[in-house]
């Protein structure tokens, strides 16, 4: 179980890595700028569990910054570890199905703290935002459960051409 969820968790780093790829990609495409919810978001959980970002507000805003791009890297690897322990289960769906299925995990884990900590209300999304968050993390699925599956795979056998050495 241990060798899966480490593998998973690999896997998770390989998927956020495609994720933060797409989203960068959009961005250079549309032009458009970075979202701040992330450091929304670690400022509403300073908020509420009354523990400052330490430092002025330069410093601040750019621990926020730093601390909301880390919960994204955290998620992703969490949910690539759940994937990976998730596999010894009975019931392992196929790979497009498990892609999809740990996209939309990480999607989510993403989503709801947004939506619980009021830092966006996705029910006033326009279908371009939904497009913009879905797309990306479409790809962490895909991209996770293949990346997990290849990891996973014995390695073929060396086998030397027919009359060579040793």
């Amino acid at each position: 179980m241990m060798r899966r969820t480490w593998a998973g968790i690999v896997a998770g780093a390989v998927g956020t890595t495609a994720l933060n790829t797409v989203t960068y990609l959009d961005m250079a495409v549309r032009g458009r700028g970075a979202s701040s919810t992330p450091e929304d978001v670690v400022h509403r959980l300073s908020a509420r569990t009354h523990v400052p970002v330490p430092g002025g507000a330069e410093a601040r805003e750019n621990r926020a910054s730093a601390a909301g791009a880390l919960l994204g890297i955290l998620t992703g690897v969490g949910v690539g570890a759940l994937y990976g322990a998730s596999r010894a289960l009975p019931w392992r769906p196929a790979l497009p199905l498990a892609g999809l299925a740990t996209g939309l995990a990480a999607m989510a884990g993403s989503d709801l703290p947004v939506a619980l900590l009021k830092v966006s209300q996705p029910r006033t999304w326009r279908p371009a935002d939904w497009l913009a968050d879905l797309v990306p993390h479409l790809v962490y699925g895909a991209v996770t459960a293949a990346a997990y599956e290849m990891l996973r795979r014995e390695p073929m056998a060396y086998r030397q051409p027919k009359g060579a050495p040793p």
